[in-house]
């Protein structure tokens, strides 16, 4: 219940018109005597639900008018199958559940719509439509328009998840949110994107938290080793063994980044060359032919990745972790001022960086 001042007055206010607009038209529209039921008490609870949490799957358009109206009608049917008795009004909520579960259209105060017809004895078929029905369309239209005016989605659609940017990839993705729910296996009084979202957010709020004000430049490897577009590809890959390293940033002369060389990609133009065996496809590829012309790649700027995610000196480390656990980066490399290469960022440096971290 962790809501500011500010949405308490906006649900509160909200219920209160949306009663009073449903009751006053509801009342007109019944144009009978002053004794006329034209406003049920179930509705009451709807529009806890409609205005105070719009986004819960229970307080949808639907659920409320197909909630409340579906169950309304299997009260009445419970009184002319057992009358105003126990067993009927037992069975009359517990048939509205399953009803309501059926069609989609799980709402709470739906029990207590069926509970009601059964109390009140009503057999009258018209009951359900009016008021039940009428009284549910019209706070449902009442809270449509409020919410919207003030702020809230409603009704609330699912929205599909935009595609997420590389650096911000989360752990787990929607196919894993799935099977947690699924092994849940209960309602969820909360739309599955807005879960999604707390859960991504809580995620990283549990990195901040983790490597405080980090930045990319406290912990990346300076002076990293790199080669330029015109590099033979035998001396690329002596740099790669001698220093055990698995990736070279390409530079250019003023040591902005074009692209960057890993094992994976000496690998992939290795798969082109018809020797048998890796190592000798490996050392025919880095072997210079001698020729001016030809298919086989020479140099760095032939066989590397032209698509490199780079990242800022200042940037918190927090921010790249999703970055490094969902996706396939092993290395990133780290600019500062103009865009120039100043070091770069290793799976190691972020373990390295994650052990020294308090908890």
């Amino acid at each position: 219940m962790a809501v500011n001042a500010r949405e308490r007055w906006r649900v509160v206010l909200g219920a209160g018109l949306g009663l009073l607009l449903t009751g006053l038209l509801a009342r007109w529209l019944a144009g009978g005597p002053p004794q006329a039921l034209w406003l049920v008490a179930p509705l009451g609870a709807s529009a806890v639900l409609v205005f105070g949490v719009p986004a819960s799957p229970l307080a949808q358009p639907w659920a409320v008018v197909g909630g409340n109206t579906l169950s309304a009608l299997v009260g009445i049917a419970c009184v002319h199958l057992l009358g105003s008795t126990a067993p009927a009004a037992a069975l009359a909520v517990a048939g509205a559940i399953a009803l309501m579960f059926a069609l989609r259209c799980l709402h709470p105060p739906g029990g207590a719509a069926a509970l009601l017809m059964v109390i009140a004895g009503t057999l009258d078929w018209r009951f359900a439509l009016f008021p039940v029905l009428l009284d549910s369309l019209l706070l449902a239209l009442a809270g449509i328009a409020y919410n919207n005016a003030t702020g809230r989605r409603y009704p609330h659609v699912q929205v599909a998840p935009a595609p997420a940017a590389a650096d911000q990839m989360p752990l787990f993705g929607e196919a894993e949110l799935d099977a947690v729910l699924a092994r849940y296996n209960q309602v969820l009084d909360l739309p599955r994107d807005d879960l999604s979202h707390l859960l991504h957010e809580a995620e990283l709020l549990a990195y901040q938290r983790r490597f405080g004000a980090l930045r990319c430049a406290d912990v990346m490897s300076r002076e990293p080793k790199t080669v330029e577009f015109g590099t033979p590809l035998q001396e690329a890959w002596a740099l790669l063994q001698r220093h055990h390293i698995k990736a070279l940033p390409v530079v250019d002369r003023a040591r902005r980044v074009t692209g960057i060389v890993t094992l994976a990609d000496f690998m992939r133009a290795a798969s082109s060359e018809r020797h048998e065996g890796l190592v000798g496809r490996l050392r025919e590829l880095v072997r210079p032919s001698g020729l001016s012309h030809g298919d086989k790649p020479e140099v760095v700027g032939q066989i590397m990745s032209k698509q490199v995610r780079v990242a800022s000196a200042e940037r918190p480390i927090a921010e790249l972790v999703p970055l490094f656990a969902a996706t396939g980066h092993h290395h990133i490399p780290i600019v500062g001022e103009e865009a120039r290469l100043v070091g770069i960022l290793t799976q190691s440096d972020l373990v390295a960086a994650l052990s020294r971290a308090p908890v």
